[in-house]
């Protein structure tokens, strides 16, 4: 029931995918998470929405240039978790992070891409209370114009199929494949918009930096 002490004794934890390596960029010299949107660099504005939400921890997994992108989250209160496997793909990731806040006792984790610049707190906060009032028991996933879309909240029982996944492919197929209920939360266009590209980020207010 909502508002129940049960569903408030949920724990959901955030990880940060900040590893990649920004191949569509098109320019080895540049990073995506370190475009600036109102002055701020991506990278960070994404950890201060994912910290300012209802999420009890915020795992950083950092790969690609991680020193600058460590650098760019200082003052942030994540916790930063480097993956040395980033160029195997987005698996390893996901799996580095997962690993993190599993140990830490979360019942519930929300895998978040670090290039979306229109997920606010809000949307976090509406994803994580649908998973408190499933109990900690659903797939919670974000959705636009009835498309599910990023990020998704993922249940502390899909550990080991978490821990299976290999290569460039995400949790899709986890989903795909799993018998829980799947809940999603409509949080609009920015459940779909991502900055891969020089013009993306243009598009979406950014400015190309380093």
């Amino acid at each position: 029931m909502e508002g129940s002490q049960g569903s408030q004794n949920i724990g959901v934890s955030i990880v940060l995918l900040c590893a990649g390596r920004s191949t569509r960029l098109g320019d080895n010299h540049r990073h995506k998470l370190l475009s600036e949107f109102d002055g701020v660099s991506l990278v960070r504005r994404s950890a201060i929405v994912a910290r300012a939400s209802q999420a009890s921890a915020v795992f950083a997994v950092t790969g690609h240039r991680g020193p600058e992108i460590e650098a760019a989250l200082e003052g942030v209160d994540v916790t930063v978790v480097f993956n040395p496997y980033f160029g195997s793909g987005i698996a390893s990731s996901i799996i580095a992070g997962w690993q993190a806040a599993y140990a830490g006792g979360a019942d519930g984790c929300l895998i978040m891409l670090a290039d979306m610049p229109f997920i606010s707190g809000l949307d976090l906060d509406r994803l994580i209370a649908a998973f408190k009032d499933a109990g900690g028991r659903a797939i919670v996933q974000a959705a636009g114009q009835g498309r599910p879309g990023n990020p998704v909240i993922l249940p502390r029982s899909l550990h080991q199929a978490i821990l299976d996944l290999q290569g460039d492919r995400g949790a899709r197929g986890v989903i795909g494949n799993s018998k829980l209920a799947r809940i999603q939360v409509d949080i609009g266009q920015g459940a779909h918009i991502d900055v891969d590209t020089a013009e993306a980020i243009v598009a979406a207010g950014g400015m190309l930096k380093a």
